[in-house]
């Protein structure tokens, strides 16, 4: 697939709160498996105990739940887990080029993962459900024997999951740091109208080739996409659960004035919406912040890390 081609396929994912496959991202959108291939993780076998795995070295564990694989991997270290959750249409190999480096200033144990139908995982068909996904990373990190002290990392579509997933399990969650995150206050009634409408034609042309894992992706979003979203606006973030809310300059709304804002209001909003919320702009940065702006995201893991500790 050309760059040109991936960047308009990043642009109709990121009108759909998808928010993937952004400009420069290397794996080529015909090959899941090839994904994988790519990540810290690829060499290993499949584990069933997150401790045999040394520190430095990714482990592969797979992982059941309702009916599905999941492919999840352990960098090892000591004290807090770190788990890093990719943008929509990426797979764990997003955070390739960070994990060593977050290893080497925290020395905290790193884990990553593959959503359904992503990279190593197991297709789920079907309209894409947040409550699977969010079914999913806990049903993984239970296997792991991750049960507490954890720093979540998302971005893009990932800060559906984590909504969900800090509302769900708060006592698990020491903080979270969202990285150009979708955000419950962007979805008004009516931008989740102009965003559908805005999408129709990209999720038609991936309805001609349905089995490329991202074409993939997007169709099973439109088809929950307008009901989740509105049910996603009432959703409230635990209060006690800190979060750093990373937006970026550019957004993935780039090029769309109107939406630009919209995105930056919603962070703005959410930071200012509870307690232990701090907003920080990635200046510079498109909505690719872990490529553009791994400095800032390894920062604020630290940050969250050392108040952790």
């Amino acid at each position: 697939m050309s760059r040109t081609h991936r960047r308009s396929l990043s642009r109709s994912l990121s009108v759909l709160a998808l928010l993937a496959l952004t400009a420069g991202a290397v794996t080529a959108c015909s090959d899941s498996d090839s994904t994988a291939k790519d990540s810290p993780s690829s060499s290993a076998g499949s584990s069933t105990s997150p401790g045999t795995a040394r520190a430095g070295e990714a482990k592969l564990h797979l992982v059941d739940n309702d009916g599905h694989r999941l492919a999840f991997y352990v960098t090892q270290g000591k004290g807090p887990t770190i788990v890093l959750d990719a943008g929509g249409g990426e797979d764990s190999s997003q955070w390739h080029d960070l994990i060593p480096k977050i290893q080497e200033a925290t020395g905290a144990t790193v884990v990553t993962y593959d959503r359904a139908g992503m990279g190593k995982s197991d297709v789920v068909p079907g309209a894409w459900s947040v409550e699977s996904a969010v079914s999913d990373l806990k049903a993984g990190l239970d296997e792991l024997g991750v049960t507490e002290n954890v720093t979540l990392v998302s971005h893009s579509q990932a800060g559906e999951v984590a909504t969900y997933f800090a509302k769900e399990n708060p006592k698990m969650l020491s903080g979270v740091v969202l990285v150009d995150a979708s955000l419950p206050p962007l979805y008004t009634d009516e931008e989740i109208t102009r965003l559908a409408a805005a999408a129709q034609p990209q999720v038609d042309a991936a309805k001609k080739d349905p089995d490329k894992p991202q074409n993939r992706q997007l169709i099973s979003t439109a088809e929950s996409y307008v009901p989740m979203h509105k049910a996603y606006h009432k959703v409230s973030w635990p209060n006690s659960v800190p979060a750093t809310v990373i937006v970026s300059e550019k957004t993935p709304f780039d090029g769309s004035p109107e939406d630009v804002q919209r995105w930056k209001d919603a962070a703005r909003t959410f930071a200012a919406d509870g307690p232990n919320r701090t907003l920080v702009t990635a200046a510079n940065s498109s909505h690719d912040i872990p490529k553009d702006r791994p400095d800032l995201i390894l920062k604020e893991i630290e940050t969250r890390v050392t108040t952790q500790r």
